[in-house]
Formats: structure tokens, sequence, C-alpha cells
């Protein structure tokens, strides 16, 4: 890997950690400064937001609600540069709540991030989020089924 590839995934990783930090302290307006403008945000129960408002107001409404005192824990898997300015980047978070000593392991999403280098810096301009889950047994049925 060259030095300027790794200059370029140190600010990702950086913006990655402001994205958790902004979660962590139920900061809205923060959080939605990871990402562009015109950001296609997906959530692990599959309503697409539009845009970095939409994002702002959705999760300051989580923060101020249901997700009051969570923290947000997560890890690059994988950083793929499209070109200078276009990344693709895998993530694994997980979230805790006030009561809870540790993340639990079943809280686990992996997100499919398309990041977008705008005046120097990385923005998040397409977000798609799911929950990690084993198969269950019916799946792995017809996975195995169509392996034969």
């Amino acid at each position: 890997m060259t030095q300027k590839w790794s200059k370029e995934e140190e600010k990702i990783n950086e913006l990655f950690n402001e994205m958790f930090s902004a979660w962590s302290s139920g900061d809205g307006r923060a959080f939605a400064n990871c990402f562009t403008e015109e950001v296609d945000y997906v959530t692990f129960f599959g309503q697409h937001l539009k845009g970095k408002k939409e994002v702002e107001i959705s999760h300051q409404n989580l923060f101020n609600g249901i997700l009051k005192g969570s923290q947000m824990q997560g890890r690059i898997t994988s950083i793929r540069f499209i070109n200078e300015n276009i990344a693709i980047v895998h993530c694994i978070g997980n979230t805790k709540m006030p009561k809870q000593k540790d993340y639990p392991k079943n809280r686990e999403s992996i997100n499919t991030n398309v990041l977008v280098k705008q005046n120097e810096e990385w923005k998040i301009s397409a977000f798609h989020n799911c929950r990690i889950k084993e198969p269950n047994f019916i799946i792995k049925w017809f996975m195995n089924r169509n392996n034969k």
C-alpha cells in the first residue's frame, strides 16, 4: 500500500470515529455531519432516509428517545479505493444501552458505505446497514440444497 492511500485510510478512520463519538454523545447534528448533503441512508429496518437533514432529525429523535444514553463502537473491516475521491468501506458496528455492561454480540450490524472526498474531506454518500445474523435452519437447508 502506498503512503498516499495509508494517509487517506487514516482520514477515513477518523471520520468513522467521529460518527461513533457523535452517536455516543447523542448529537444528531454531529452524527449527520459525517454524511454528504444528498446522502442515501438505509437503516437495518429498511427505512430509506434521503439527505443529511433527514439523518440528523431521525437520529436526534432516536437519541432523545429509545436510544437515549446508548453508546456505539465499531471497526472498519475493509476500504477499497475506486479512485482518489471515491471509496467503498465496510464497517461492523455495535451499540449498547445505558444499563448494559458490555456490547451484546447480537446487536452487531454491518454497513456498506460509499464515501466521497469533498474539499479534502471524506464524507459518506451512501450507507446501508443490516443486522448480522446467523442463517436459520431453513436458509441453511436452501443454501445446501442449491450447492448439490
